[in-house]
């Protein structure tokens, strides 16, 4: 996995970012973990859909275009569901409550920068 920090039409977010990198590591995902911690988030690049079946805790789900614009936003999405998005290329997962607390919204620019 790659990391980065998540920038928001260019501020910082406050929230550092796992990248997948493999489909291995897409499919694991978030499953098998008993939490999100706040602060932190999931990219899952090459993908437009995703499954909340065997997870543990409710997660917010932006799911992304290829310019990285947020098209769809998903709230407080709890176990055994099944989301995707025809313009998606990417998706990203946060724990539940933190896309509102972060003000993002449908048409925001995300960027991905590199952690040092």
């Amino acid at each position: 996995m790659r990391f980065a920090c998540l920038k928001v039409e260019g501020r910082d977010a406050g929230i550092s970012v796992s990248i997948t990198q493999t489909v291995r590591e897409r499919m694991r995902g978030l499953l098998g973990r008993d939490s999100l911690p706040a602060g932190e988030a999931l990219l899952l690049e090459r993908c437009g859909s995703v499954h909340t079946f065997g997870m543990r805790f409710e997660i917010d789900v932006l799911f992304l275009d290829r310019r990285e614009r947020v098209v769809a936003i998903h709230h407080d999405v709890r176990k055994h569901r099944v989301l995707f998005n025809l313009r998606a290329v990417h998706t990203l997962e946060m724990p539940a409550g933190a896309a509102r607390a972060r003000g993002l919204a449908v048409g925001d620019c995300l960027v991905f920068e590199a952690a040092s």
